[in-house]
């Protein structure tokens, strides 16, 4: 199995019930399935999950992955803090979509309680289906993840 068939996902309790409806679609789908938590609905601090995800992204370990919070906010501002990490908050088919195809988003984050089941299921699959366009897209991708030591420093 490579990287590209396996899939990390994670959330907090406020998302638990959603995380593993999404697991379940994403095994059906022929993925490997890496689940970092939490594993119930009892309260946990949704940053340590999701720097385990981000984590394993960053460092190549995983090459895409789905995080799962309250509203899917908080998750992102974890998960985007990370190199070669690029979360995106998706509550709806087209946003998933582009994502994909302009921003080559490696992370997909949902909200729990925004998003009901049957949607957020549409929303895995668009992004999982996905591919990303490349040409002018790459060239952006690749002003992201540039250093900021290299004249990429934001304007004071």
């Amino acid at each position: 199995m490579t990287p590209r068939d396996r899939i990390v996902i994670g959330s907090d309790h406020a998302a638990f019930r959603l995380k593993e409806i999404i697991k379940h679609l994403v095994s059906t789908l022929g993925l490997d399935v890496e689940d970092v938590g939490t594993h119930s609905e009892a309260s946990v601090d949704y940053p340590a999950i999701g720097r385990r995800v981000a984590a394993l992204i960053s460092t190549g370990r995983f090459q895409r992955g789905i995080l799962l919070c309250g509203t899917g906010i908080g998750m992102s501002m974890v998960a985007n803090r990370y190199p070669r990490v690029r979360a995106a908050l998706c509550h709806e088919l087209f946003a998933a979509a582009m994502s994909r195809r302009h921003n080559d988003a490696n992370l997909l984050v949902l909200g729990g309680r925004v998003v009901g089941d049957m949607l957020a299921e549409e929303i895995v699959k668009t992004w999982l289906t996905t591919p990303f366009d490349g040409g002018r897209h790459q060239r952006r991708i690749d002003q992201l993840e540039a250093p900021l030591s290299e004249g990429n420093t934001p304007v004071a």
